[in-house]
């Protein structure tokens, strides 16, 4: 089975692993806090704060926020985890629609502007940036926050600038399946050191060191710490980052030629201004394929092909039913008719690729 994504660990990986599990501090060491600088260099933000995963990032970045009994507009074309924390967090999420490149349309955010809207919080869909100006100048103009769900994007650049330092706060995730991992983590990362000093308290129980054995908790907080054996394979992961992504790229871009045209998909990778991580390589079937999608979908994976959906829009689940009623969004539901993820990894080699492509194209003609 060829996966959609897949983790990469090399021989130094295991080293910096290894060797992280040989000195004396597992947690709470050195070596998380050198992974926080090297992420704020390469992103080029004031704060960084790793986390066991971009899920408690999240949590601590709307809680830092103060979104607490607010609306928040986001997106539904998202994981759960997105709106899950909003609604931990004692918030509103308020779906907004999508482009037809997967991400937020900041043309229909406005009439979703209440009294009750304290922010908007975006997905950098399959890692294309978001268009940032546009979001920035709608916060300005109505006094919101802007929260970056950026959990596909690590490495990926909006006008020539990293991703990471452009929000009022950013997320990444680690997860094995994006560009780079630190087997479970994530990082939330800001200019704002108040954002960075409320969303530390909340890392971490609340607690606030002081001399010799006293601390004082200042808040409630959980553990949501990343310990050190994370952090090692972050730093060694994230040394070879533009590299991961150059391959992912090639591979795009390959795929954007050899699907040129055909019958039965269109790609949306091509349609990119700027560097992307392409943690996901999108398909949208035609119109005539879409009722068989499910029927596309395991002929792939019979067939070796670990395809996936990215994503089911949120407020089809129960829950948010359950909350909210029955939502429709006109383009949400027909990207979701349509999407496909493809194997897309700086695991795989161009002449793996290639062999894909032609799978991929063989079996479309079978249907």
């Amino acid at each position: 089975m060829q996966p959609y994504s897949t983790q990469f660990l090399q021989e130094d990986d295991f080293l910096e692993v290894i060797t992280a599990l040989k000195n004396p501090l597992l947690t709470q060491g050195n070596v998380t806090l050198e992974f926080e600088k090297a992420l704020s260099k390469f992103c080029n933000a004031k704060y960084a704060l790793v986390f066991n995963s971009a899920t408690s990032a999240l949590y601590a970045a709307y809680n830092a926020l103060n979104l607490e009994n607010s609306e928040v507009i986001t997106t539904p074309l998202s994981f759960v985890a997105t709106t899950n924390m909003l609604l931990q967090n004692h918030a509103t999420p308020v779906f907004c629609d999508i482009k037809q490149d997967g991400n937020i349309n900041p043309e229909k955010i406005i009439p979703l502007i209440t009294k009750k809207t304290k922010a908007i919080v975006s997905v950098d869909y399959g890692g294309k940036s978001v268009d940032i100006d546009s979001i920035k100048a709608i916060c300005k103009d109505y006094n919101l926050s802007f929260i970056s769900d950026s959990s596909h994007a690590i490495g990926s650049e909006y006008k020539n600038q990293k991703v990471g330092g452009l929000a009022d706060a950013t997320i990444f995730s680690f997860h094995p399946v994006k560009p780079m991992t630190t087997l479970e983590g994530g990082a939330l990362l800001t200019n704002s050191k108040a954002i960075y000093e409320k969303a530390k308290l909340v890392r971490s129980h609340g607690v606030m060191k002081k001399n010799l054995w006293h601390y004082d908790v200042i808040c409630n907080g959980f553990n949501f710490r990343m310990n050190e054996v994370q952090a090692a394979l972050g730093i060694s992961q994230l040394k070879k980052l533009p590299h991961f992504i150059q391959v992912r790229e090639n591979i795009a871009k390959f795929y954007d030629s050899f699907f040129a045209n055909n019958p039965y998909f269109t790609t949306i990778h091509q349609n990119n201004p700027y560097i992307s991580s392409n943690h996901l390589y999108t398909i949208l079937l035609n119109p005539t394929l879409q009722p068989k999608k499910e029927e596309v979908f395991q002929l792939f994976q019979e067939n070796g092909l670990g395809v996936q959906v990215h994503y089911k829009p949120i407020y089809h689940f129960s829950y948010y039913k359950n909350l909210f009623g029955n939502i429709s969004l006109p383009q949400t539901e027909a990207f979701y008719n349509a999407t496909l993820s493809i194997p897309c990894h700086h695991k795989l080699e161009l002449h793996q690729a290639e062999k894909i492509a032609q799978k991929i194209l063989y079996l479309f003609s079978k249907i």
